[in-house]
């Protein structure tokens, strides 16, 4: 029941995904990772220009099931990050891969672009797993 876009790249893990666009990458949540945080209540971000390793903090979110840090996805320079999810959190629930992005990076290292999770039959049998392994833990309803 999750809109799984398989022309895009994932860190399942994070619940994130990522579009590559003329050398930069647009990162988002990913519906799953939506879905598991619960209503967003708000989200802050790093300045543009400051410099992450894959896992580090690029912002915080607070939302009704979650409150933590929104990572970056892959190394490299922030060069911009969404503010209309300042002012509305909601866009991220309502429109995960479009109006809802998180920020762009400047990626440091293509390899670990390349080593996101990819392709149709990949993306969708790891998103099916995942999906499963949250109902059996309760995190998702049936």
């Amino acid at each position: 029941g999750f809109e799984i876009r398989t022309d895009l790249r994932y860190a399942l893990g994070d619940h994130l995904w990522v579009e590559q666009r003329d050398g930069r990458i647009r990162v988002g949540m990913d519906p799953l990772g939506v879905e598991t945080s619960g209503t967003l209540a708000q989200v802050a971000f790093a300045e543009p220009g400051a410099q992450v390793a894959r896992g580090d903090a690029v912002g915080s979110i607070e939302a009704e099931k979650f409150v933590g840090p929104i990572v970056a996805a892959v190394s490299g320079t922030v060069v911009a990050v969404n503010t209309a999810l300042l002012a509305d959190p909601g866009l991220i629930e309502r429109d995960p891969y479009g109006a809802g992005w998180l920020y762009e990076l400047d990626p440091s290292d293509p390899d670990e672009v390349a080593a996101l999770l990819a392709g149709d039959a990949v993306v969708a049998d790891a998103f099916e797993k995942k999906v499963r392994h949250y109902r059996l833990e309760g995190i998702l309803a049936e």
